[in-house]
């Protein structure tokens, strides 16, 4: 919020003694939509707490208002949404368009999470091209059709590789993953941050492809990977659409001040994200948030809904229409 500064040094006796009875409170900007009353967001635990840190600080506009629920599983999500316990949601990108295809009615309201996936290479491995990993296992998160499995199967197929066929697979949860390959255990790991800064803490293993970078190439995407954004209920949306925009801006405002203030920033969710702080700082660095509103960003959600649904049909149940995106 940007606030008027006035270079003369004469203050009319009147104007003072206004400015003092409104408590000398700075009124928001011409325009520019606060919030009234408060508002509930379900969030889920890990790095996409990170853009909270404004709100949680307090430091973000309306931040007082806006009541902070984590989730840790999908269907944790959807009880919350579905029940109308939760008027905004941040969610992946894929979940997002799959739980609205279930019959929750959500409205994308833009993506702030674009930066976050990388493979890692065992000490001795070299990585020249997906040719590398023939014959070779990638470790990966929890399950088959996360968003990393899936770009790893399309750069792969892409490249003229059959997964499951000329490159292995194994899921397991990503501290398992960091603690075997801590071990040398595991040749690759297809890791999100801050695992891979984890991985890397206590090894010589090296990050050998930034799969933003290799979707930028590939895809020609503005932003990066649509990785997670902000939903809200289309019915909350109908009946208060100050309160959205409101909402909108206090998650702009949090996100900016937590990318300018990343110590204090990490310091504001330490009880939340409870991972060393050299770790999360150095995890950071190779993230990416920024809040991009759903019209803008909507052809990069397009593109990657459908190049998931057509690497792994299973994984998007339909790329949603004109309708999902905030207008």
């Amino acid at each position: 919020m940007k606030n008027k500064i006035f270079k003369s040094t004469k203050v009319f006796p009147f104007l003072l003694l206004v400015i003092c009875l409104l408590g000398c409170t700075q009124p928001a900007a011409a325009g520019e939509a606060t919030l009234d009353t408060q508002v509930s967001l379900i969030n889920p635990l890990g790095p996409a707490v990170i853009p909270l840190a404004g709100i949680i600080s307090g430091e973000a506009q309306n931040s007082e208002l806006v009541a902070i629920q984590y989730w840790t599983t999908i269907d944790e999500a959807i009880g919350l949404l579905a029940g109308e316990d939760a008027d905004f949601a941040v969610l992946p990108i894929t979940a997002g368009a799959n739980i609205a295809a279930s019959g929750v009615d959500l409205v994308l309201l833009g993506v702030h999470e674009w930066k976050v996936f990388y493979l890692l290479a065992a000490p001795g491995e070299t990585f020249d091209g997906w040719e590398s990993l023939v014959g070779k296992t990638v470790y990966s998160p929890e399950s088959k059709g996360q968003t990393v499995d899936v770009l790893t199967r399309f750069a792969l197929a892409g490249s003229g590789i059959e997964p499951d066929v000329d490159v292995n697979f194994v899921y397991a949860p990503a501290q398992e993953i960091v603690a075997l390959f801590k071990e040398g255990k595991v040749e690759y790991a297809a890791l999100p941050e801050p695992f891979v800064s984890l991985a890397l803490s206590q090894s010589d293993g090296a990050i050998v492809l930034d799969y933003q970078k290799y979707w930028n190439e590939v895809n020609g995407s503005e932003y990066g990977i649509p990785i997670a954004g902000l939903f809200v209920r289309r019915s909350f949306l109908t009946e208060n659409p100050t309160a959205v925009e409101a909402m909108i801006n206090t998650l702009t405002d949090s996100t900016e001040w937590a990318n300018e203030h990343p110590e204090e920033a990490l310091t504001a969710i330490s009880d939340v994200l409870t991972l060393p702080q050299n770790v999360m700082l150095s995890a950071m660095e190779r993230m990416e948030f920024g809040f991009i509103n759903a019209q803008d960003s909507k052809q990069s959600v397009l593109d990657f809904l459908e190049t998931v649904q057509t690497t792994y049909p299973e994984g998007i149940k339909a790329v949603p229409g004109d309708e999902f995106f905030a207008q």
